[in-house]
């Protein structure tokens, strides 16, 4: 199993996304490129901590390539949108990559100059790719969120 992350806003819906995808074997939410040690959600909220939420992606490697991923990642979101998607604003809803070898970076450098071209009104990408560092697992409640929420309307 080989691991990617990224952050694309609320982690949720992104989440979501990326289990969906063939070849993915698990998925988790949580935060990332901060400085506090082990946040919690109420702490990255703050703005105050530098993490960004983020999904853990475990694959395999020989079902979906790292590059299918970043086509996904670049789908899901507005890579142009600075510390934001949609309504929800701060840095903890940045566009980001975070990387675990030199491979994976220069994949996702690749990835990020074909998705600028692809962007209309050439508005940049303010997507940043940086070396991975911590990841601290979010809080229970969190994970699989969109799927329970589902679950539990179905049930109504």
């Amino acid at each position: 199993m080989a691991k990617a992350m990224f952050g694309a806003g609320c982690f949720w819906g992104v989440e979501t996304a990326f289990r969906k995808l063939r070849g993915v074997a698990d998925v988790s939410v949580g935060y990332s490129g901060g400085t506090t040690e082990n946040p919690t959600y109420e702490d990255v909220c703050t703005g105050t901590t530098g993490h960004a939420e983020v999904v853990m992606v475990d694959y395999d490697e020989n079902r979906v390539s790292y590059e299918n991923l970043l086509e996904l990642f670049w789908q899901i979101h507005d890579p142009t949108q600075l510390n934001r998607q949609g309504p929800d604003t701060g840095t903890q809803y940045r566009s980001a990559i975070f990387t675990f070898d030199d491979a994976q970076k220069e994949i996702a450098e690749r990835s990020k100059a074909m998705a600028a071209e692809h962007i209309r009104g050439n508005r940049p990408i303010a997507t940043e790719i940086t070396p991975s560092g911590p990841y601290w697992r979010a809080e229970d409640y969190h994970q699989r969120f969109e799927e329970r929420r589902m679950a539990t309307t179905a049930r109504l």
